[in-house]
């Protein structure tokens, strides 16, 4: 497997290829810039495999993809909020939020892998990405969402859950109320439809909201532990990757 890493910052281009190297994967090609991405394309073999920033040095990643037919897979690596992604209308495609976590990079790359190579072409919304980056906080967040319990729909303001997390494969929430509710739709859905100033997604399986946090501890491998308002089933940790934005994101 080709794989090569294009990403303006340096230190994080050489971060990724470690964290490749202990997946048993050498990108030996780094790029740091679109007009260096364009000229390495056009006079080498496309990978199988690109990590893709979507911010560089000299534009947005996007342009490359106006000047080349890129027959390689695409992972994006950004620090855009996920909301921000949701434009993407790709038949196989992955991102990875910086911080990168050795867990998700592994998962993704283990999802690359299953894939069939006649599955890898690339198609991308430019213009509808470029509007989201562009104009992030246009979006329209959910305010409420609704849930069974048994005959009945029952609506719930966005503002009354602590937290979203999932288990065994299920989407949960719990309320101000010291409820649990199960969902129809996956954690990563909810993701995109939440306020990013109100939520935060602290690891792979819980998001949680500002306002639930009633305190936060100093834990482990320079990890945090959150205790919220009323949910006390499991620990809640943020990985240590996070670690930096959530406390941003804390501010």
């Amino acid at each position: 497997m080709t794989v090569i890493i294009i990403e303006d910052e340096k230190p994080a281009a050489r971060r990724l290829n470690r964290m490749l190297l202990a997946l048993g994967i050498d990108a030996k090609t780094m790029l740091h810039s679109v007009e260096e991405s364009l000229n390495w394309l056009q006079n080498n073999e496309h990978p199988d495999l690109i990590f893709l920033d979507i911010q560089l040095s000299d534009g947005l990643s996007f342009e490359i993809f106006e000047e080349i037919d890129v027959k390689s897979a695409i992972i994006f690596t950004t620090a855009y909020d996920e909301y921000a992604l949701k434009a993407f209308k790709l038949n196989s495609i992955d991102y990875l939020l910086k911080p990168l976590d050795e867990d998700e990079l592994k998962f993704a790359v283990d999802m690359f892998k299953k894939k069939q190579p006649e599955q890898m072409n690339v198609q991308l919304n430019l213009d509808a990405i470029r509007k989201l980056l562009i104009n992030p906080m246009d979006r329209k967040f959910k305010k409420r969402l609704t849930i069974r319990v048994g005959q009945h729909i029952k609506i719930i303001n966005i503002d009354a859950v602590e937290c979203f997390y999932s288990e065994n494969k299920s989407t949960y929430i719990h309320t101000s109320e010291n409820r649990n509710h199960l969902l129809e739709s996956s954690l990563e859905y909810w993701q995109e439809q939440l306020n990013p100033e109100h939520f935060f997604r602290v690891n792979r399986t819980y998001i949680v909201q500002i306002n639930a946090i009633k305190d936060i501890i100093a834990y482990s491998n320079s990890r945090l532990k959150l205790i919220l308002n009323s949910y006390n089933e499991t620990e809640i940790i943020v990985s240590r990757e996070r670690v930096k934005d959530f406390k941003s994101w804390i501010d």
